[in-house]
């Protein structure tokens, strides 16, 4: 099995413009908000959807990555499922899932037209799994957290390119 900082580096090195990382910090969460909403539609029993299961799936994949960075994720997938699963209870619940998902994948595409190259998930599937991780990390970075996971990562990856390059 990969370690974090395996995951982190080959997510990364199709992320190291700036531009699309940002783009990855609103496409990415709607499109998590999007398939929990999809998901929240589909029941399992005691009040349970398919949408809870695989949230609790994701977390305990990232806890096994990292105590510390996993706890961060299971707050921002928390916070995503029940923000899904509002939208699925709504009356226009799937379009509206069906529209962000949409949507997002619409910027993390305009974002990967800044960085000239494909999302990670086309040459790895894990990708899609790793995405939310990275943007929670690529947050952390920005305040200082994790910085030796950051300059690994850099080390590895490369810089990240700034707006001003």
């Amino acid at each position: 099995m990969k370690t974090l900082t395996q995951h982190l580096v080959h997510y990364a090195e199709y992320h190291r413009d700036a531009r699309n990382i940002y783009s990855h910090f609103i496409g990415i969460p709607l499109i998590v908000v999007a398939v929990a909403g999809l998901l929240g539609r589909l029941p399992l029993a005691g009040g349970i959807t398919l949408a809870h299961l695989v949230v609790a799936l994701l977390i305990g994949f990232y806890l096994t990555l990292n105590v510390g960075l996993g706890l961060c994720m299971a707050c921002a997938m928390w916070a995503a499922l029940y923000a899904g699963l509002a939208l699925a209870a709504s009356g226009s619940g799937l379009m509206a899932s069906l529209a962000l998902f949409a949507l997002g994948w619409v910027i993390q595409f305009i974002g990967h037209g800044f960085e000239g190259r494909k999302p990670a998930f086309f040459d790895d599937v894990m990708g899609l799994v790793i995405g939310p991780l990275f943007v929670v990390a690529e947050w952390l970075f920005m305040f200082g957290w994790y910085s030796g996971l950051k300059a690994s990562v850099e080390q590895q990856a490369g810089p990240v390119r700034s707006l001003r390059n």
